[in-house]
């Protein structure tokens, strides 16, 4: 089934992103994490497969529900993982949760790539990742990794786009974008979440665009 959202390609070959698709792709997004917080899994599906079905253009508006649905149970299997070791959002007990089993995290986030058709990688890093983020540790580089992994596949297996000139060891401009939303996630303040929003846009606005 075509999505009447979607972008279209023009006459050259270049692709033409309507103004208001990234923006509403970055509020969607920005309010699948905020209805996760607020324990609101019906809500959190829909507004991350609003986001799915725009940005994996490849696949049925089904794979694209069931993608996103993959990505909600691994939040909820985290929240379930790290409620034993957490007291109001802190951690109490930095060992049993670096101990424990994230299994159920991953598992969720493989079937996802395996819909989306992207490396199983993905799951493992960012499972690595949001386990870094509550214990501790470099969180930030297997984000990075997750994301340009996640972006490949946006772009159709294309890869993260090259940079033209210096700084080619560099995580790339889409992925370092995902990685300053999820810092401003952390802050918790309504002015950070509007500055998320903003930065999400080019991120999308970039994957859309970069798409051939």
């Amino acid at each position: 089934m075509s999505n009447p959202d979607a972008p279209a390609s023009t006459p050259t070959g270049q692709t033409e992103v309507p103004e208001s698709l990234p923006s509403r792709m970055a509020e969607e997004l920005c309010a699948g994490f905020v209805l996760h917080d607020q324990r609101e899994r019906t809500g959190a599906i829909e507004a991350f497969f609003a986001v799915d079905r725009l940005q994996f253009p490849h696949l049925s508006e089904h794979e694209a529900r069931e993608a996103a649905t993959a990505y909600v149970d691994s939040l909820w299997a985290k929240d379930e993982v790290e409620a034993p070791y957490i007291d109001d959002r802190e951690v109490v007990d930095l060992e049993g949760l670096a101990e424990a089993d994230w299994g159920p995290v991953e598992r969720p986030l493989r079937r996802r790539a395996r819909i989306v058709g992207m490396s199983e990688e993905y799951a493992r890093l960012t499972t690595l990742a949001w386990k870094r983020h509550k214990v501790g540790g470099d969180y930030w580089t297997p984000t990075l990794k997750a994301q340009r992994i996640e972006i490949d596949a946006a772009l159709g297996g294309s890869g993260h786009p090259e940079k033209n000139g210096f700084g080619d060891d560099g995580s790339g401009h889409i992925a370092a974008r995902y990685l300053v939303g999820v810092e401003l996630h952390d802050m918790h303040t309504e002015r950070h979440w509007n500055q998320a929003i903003d930065v999400m846009s080019g991120y999308f606005d970039e994957i859309l665009r970069s798409r051939r």
